[in-house]
Parts: structure tokens; C-alpha cells; sequence
């Protein structure tokens, strides 16, 4: 059996001028990078703006495991397969990090012949974006720390600094650090620490602006730290928003690529699913809307944390509303949600699968109760599941009035995908009466309990003193009115990871609460939610390796 990058390293290219024509991409608009990768201009968000929009497929999931689900997988075969029933349908993805790509994810470009390529690029440096982000981010860390060295006049309080630096790599050692060490010429020392730049707030901003003016704006407004009278210290207060804009005036830009089978992709920012929004580009989904009738995007691990974020806060702030919604389920995840270890995961166990069959339908009930929106089940099918194991998923869906289909785009590329294909097509011709699961004017505890009761069917929230004092205080700022973004664990509807299924009679500990100013949500930390990941006993860097004539061999 082939490996991924073995499979990509096949593919038959199309040159990315091609691909944008596929698209009525004017080839001024087009700015290569090498033959297959480019980015659009910005005039062409700004030139499509008047066309009508095509239909908006959101792609989900249960929740995941380390078993795997492959959105990613059944979101590049989906646009495959709309394209082999003969739709003009395009992708919309966020790029992968480098952290988890040499951690333990491994690339992250889907798998088997359900793929974007050029694989390696994507899966490394791409067009740059990332390295433009942390250079921003770094920017603002070091404009800030030499303000209080040339004198401090905004009376910076450096105990109240929650500005981090950042670097896109799982590095432990970094996530709680002393620096300004060395004496007065070298800085003030303080406690400082490094965030994965997937983590960095200037990702979620530049992920939510829809132009230069607006990512501007939205950086002005990104708060560093607080004075000694608890007064909020900006990035515009800094000076520093010019600068760091013109790191990420081509960042901004959305990439294009294509899938093993020649469909057009945009993939493009990349935020956490937790500690920020989890979804790919506000330019990149509204320009793939404008130039195909399918855009076909995904949102961060489970419906919980990335479909919820995706609906209450890129499609608030974007004015996106979703046509159908797939969510993903494999049997190996609904076994582990229903008791069954990793390491046993490839015996038949159809008692093990029944069991995990609830947290699959608290997820259909939230998109289709909560949210009021069509969808459909997607069974992605791997080969170690056993025909009695797809028959019960199918037959128990069924019995409960899900709707479900298989996909098999892992083995057969689009061909795998058709049925499902000619189910969003119907889908997204039904009514759909979008709503938000809370509204912006209630208070942020009202909003968080909202979540916690709708979304992950928990009894409620337990707010630590620190986190009541962190609310007060962003309410006397005038922040109350902004969407919520919670960091829980992706594994467990719950805040305890350990809880797995669809479990009930809990409330969910709120222990600390900070503003994104910038992005325009307020981050609400449960759990131990790590912002700088580490690497594993056995990283997947290990199995990465490039030959004598450049081919990298390992990626997945």
C-alpha cells in the first residue's frame, strides 16, 4: 500500500495557471509560485464582490480520537466528487502548521487519492504565510519591549503583559521563559513565553479581515498588556500596526492550489480550533463562493469546538450562511467513544460501536436542532472496518433518521465520494433557517452557559474567582458584546478529556477569560489547553528524510 506523499509524489500536475482558468480567474489576478501553487490578488475579492454566491458546504466531525477521523480526506474527495457529477465546485481549507506536521499529526493535506498537492509544499513552508504571521507577532513583541526600555511612557505594567512571542513549532521549553537577562543595555527582565504561531491572535485576525484596511484596523485594536492603572495598552498605542501590516499584506492574499484530481483549492490561514476559531480565511471562503457554484470548507476538529465557532463567529462576522452541513464519523472513532482502546481498534467490536453511536448524534442534533441547518452523515471508511461493523453504523443511522451516507475518497478519490456529492446537491436546494446558537447582547456568562447547555449538553458553568474578576473587568471595557470562543479539549464534549461519548451531568470550569480584540472574541479557557504544544516520545520528524536528488521521503 502506498504511503500519502508516495501517492502525491504520482500526481499528474495541472500547471496552476490551468487550474485558475478552470475558474474564470482573470491571469492578471494570478501570481505564481513555481508552476503549481499561487496566490490570487487582492483585486479579486474586491472585482467578484457583485457576483452571486454559490452554495456554502460546511465539513465537521464527531470528536476526535487519535484514531483519526480525516475531515480533511472527505473534504478533498467531496470536491472531487461534485466535480465528477459534473459541478464547478472548489475547495477552501487552512494550511497546515509545521508543529504538528514533524509532531505527532504528520501532514495534514488529506489522504490516500483524496488529496491537495503539491503535497511537500503545503505541507512545509507553502507560500510563506505562517513565517509572515510569526514575523508580525514578533514584530509587536519586540516594538513593546522597547518602549519600556526607551522609557515606558504608557506606564506599561510589565507584570500585565499577555503578549507572547511566537514560533510554528511544538517546543515545549519555550512555553514559560525569562528574558531581558544581561543587565540595563539588554531589556527589563520579566516572565515572557512563546505561543505556536497557529495560536497567535494575528492569525485569527488576519483569518477574519476582508481587506487590507480592515486586517489594519483589527491589529490597532489587538491589546499587549495593561497598564499600572489596569488601563488596556494597544498595538496602535505602540505604533506598530503600518509595520506589521506590511509583513502580511501578502499573506492576506489567498493561496491556490489543486487536488490529486485536478479540482481548484484555496487553502489558507490556519488558526487553532480552540484557542481561536479553527477555520480557514474570510477572503479565501467568500472569493470561492464568487468564482464556483460549490465551495466545499471545513472547520477544526469536532462540531463542538469547530462547527460552533465556524457558525457563532466566521459566519457572524462574514455574513456566511452555510446551504448543508457533513459530518464525519469513522467507525475506529465511534469504537474508541464506546470504550475501545487504540491498540484494539482494528477487531470487529459491534457492541463497542453502538455504544459510541451517541456522540455522533448529539453532533447531528446540535446542526440540525441548534442551528437549524441540512446535513448529512458521512461514514469515511477505512480499511480495516469490517462489512458487519459498516452495515450496523448504516443501519442504526438510519433507524434513528439520520441521514448517512459512505464515503470511501480515502481508496477512490472522488469516485468514492458520489453518492455523498449527489446528496449535498440536494441538500442544499432545501430551506434552511440559520440561527446563531446565542445572541451577542447577553452577558458573557450567559453566552459561555449558552454554549455549554446547547452545544455540549453540560448542566451549566462553574466560574473560578480569577475568571469572575477577568469577566468584571472586560465588561467595564466594553467588550460584553462580543462572540465567545471557547479552548476546551477537542476529545470530549465535556471540559475533561477523559469523558468520551455523549456524556450528561456536568458543568464546565471556567478558569481564566481574555479578550482577542483584534480577532473580536472573547477566548474562554477551560481545562489545560496548551498554546505552545510539545513533541512526542517518538515525533513524527524522525520518519522525515530527503534523498540525494531533493524527494522527501516521511510526510505522512
Amino acid at each position: 500500500m502506498l504511503s500519502d506523499i508516495e501517492i502525491a509524489q504520482q500526481a499528474h500536475m495541472k500547471k496552476i495557471t490551468e487550474i485558475a482558468a478552470s475558474l474564470g480567474i482573470p491571469e492578471e489576478d494570478v501570481e505564481p509560485y513555481g508552476h503549481y501553487k499561487a496566490k490570487l490578488s487582492e483585486k479579486l475579492f474586491a472585482n467578484t464582490k457583485d457576483k452571486p454566491d454559490g452554495k456554502l458546504i460546511l465539513v465537521t466531525a464527531i470528536n476526535p480520537t487519535p484514531a483519526g477521523e480525516g475531515k480533511t480526506t472527505v473534504s478533498v474527495g467531496l470536491a472531487e466528487a461534485m466535480a465528477k457529477i459534473g459541478k464547478k465546485a472548489v475547495l477552501a481549507l487552512r494550511e497546515p502548521s509545521l508543529g504538528p506536521v514533524f509532531g505527532i499529526k504528520g501532514g495534514a493535506a488529506g489522504g490516500g487519492y483524496a488529496q491537495v498537492v503539491p503535497m511537500e509544499d503545503i505541507n512545509l513552508h507553502f507560500t510563506g504565510d505562517f513565517h509572515a504571521i510569526g514575523a508580525a507577532n514578533n514584530l509587536l513583541a519586540a516594538m513593546l519591549d522597547n518602549h519600556i526600555q526607551q522609557g515606558n511612557s504608557l506606564g506599561i505594567d510589565v507584570r500585565k503583559i499577555t503578549w507572547k512571542r511566537c514560533v510554528d513549532m511544538n517546543d515545549r521549553q519555550l512555553r514559560n521563559i525569562v528574558d531581558g537577562l544581561g543587565g540595563k543595555p539588554n531589556g527589563t527582565p520579566r516572565e515572557d513565553g512563546f505561543d505556536i504561531t497557529v495560536a497567535s491572535e494575528i492569525m485569527a485576525v488576519l483569518c477574519l479581515s476582508n481587506s487590507i484596511t480592515d486586517l489594519k484596523d483589527r491589529l490597532s485594536r489587538i491589546i499587549v498588556g495593561y497598564t499600572y492603572d489596569d488601563k488596556p495598552v494597544t498595538c496602535g498605542d505602540l505604533k506598530a500596526q503600518g509595520a506589521m501590516t506590511a509583513l502580511l499584506k501578502d499573506a492576506l492574499k489567498p493561496n491556490l492550489v489543486q487536488t490529486l484530481e485536478g479540482t481548484p483549492a484555496f487553502v489558507h490561514g490556519g488558526p487553532f480550533a480552540n484557542i481561536a476559531h479553527g477555520c480557514n480565511s474570510v477572503i479565501a471562503t467568500k472569493t470561492a463562493l464568487k468564482v464556483a457554484d460549490y465551495a466545499v470548507t471545513e472547520a477544526g476538529f469536532g462540531a463542538d469546538l469547530g462547527a460552533e465557532k465556524f457558525l457563532d463567529i466566521k459566519c457572524r462576522y462574514a455574513g456566511l450562511k452555510p446551504d448543508a452541513v457533513v459530518i464525519v464519523a469513522t467507525i475506529r472513532a465511534l469504537k474508541m467513544h464506546g470504550g475501545v482502546p487504540k491498540t484494539e481498534l482494528g477487531a470487529e467490536n459491534l457492541e463497542a460501536l453502538e455504544k459510541g453511536i451517541p456522540n455522533l448524534l448529539r453532533h447531528v442534533s446540535n446542526i440540525k436542532n441548534v442551528y437549524k441547518l441540512p446535513s448529512v452523515v458521512a461514514v469515511n471508511k477505512f480499511p480495516t472496518d469490517t462489512d458487519a461493523e459498516v452495515e450496523l453504523i448504516m443501519k442504526k443511522c438510519r433507524e434513528l433518521g439520520v441521514n448517512v451516507v459512505l464515503s470511501d475518497v480515502w481508496a477512490k478519490g472522488g469516485e468514492g465520494g458520489i453518492e455523498m456529492a449527489q446528496e449535498i446537491v440536494k441538500l442544499c436546494e432545501q430551506p434552511n433557517d440559520f440561527t446563531f446558537s446565542y445572541e451577542l447582547d447577553g452577558s458573557i456568562e450567559d453566552k459561555i452557559e449558552a454554549i455549554v447547555k446547547k452545544i455540549y449538553g453540560g448542566d451549566g458553568i462553574t466560574v473560578l474567582p480569577a475568571a469572575k474578576k477577568q469577566i468584571a473587568q472586560l465588561t467595564d471595557l466594553g467588550f460584553a458584546n462580543l462572540p465567545i470562543c471557547v479552548a476546551k479539549t477537542q476529545y470530549s464534549f465535556s471540559d475533561d478529556q477523559t469523558k468520551l461519548g455523549a456524556p450528561e451531568g456536568f458543568k464546565v470550569t471556567i478558569k481564566n477569560v481574555k479578550v482577542s480584540a483584534g480577532a473580536g472574541f472573547i477566548v474562554v479557557l477551560t481545562g489545560d489547553i496548551m498554546t505552545m504544544p510539545g513533541l512526542p516520545k517518538a515525533p513524527a520528524a524522525e520518519k522525515i528524510d530527503v534523498d540525494e536528488n531533493g524527494r522527501i521521503t516521511g510526510l505522512f
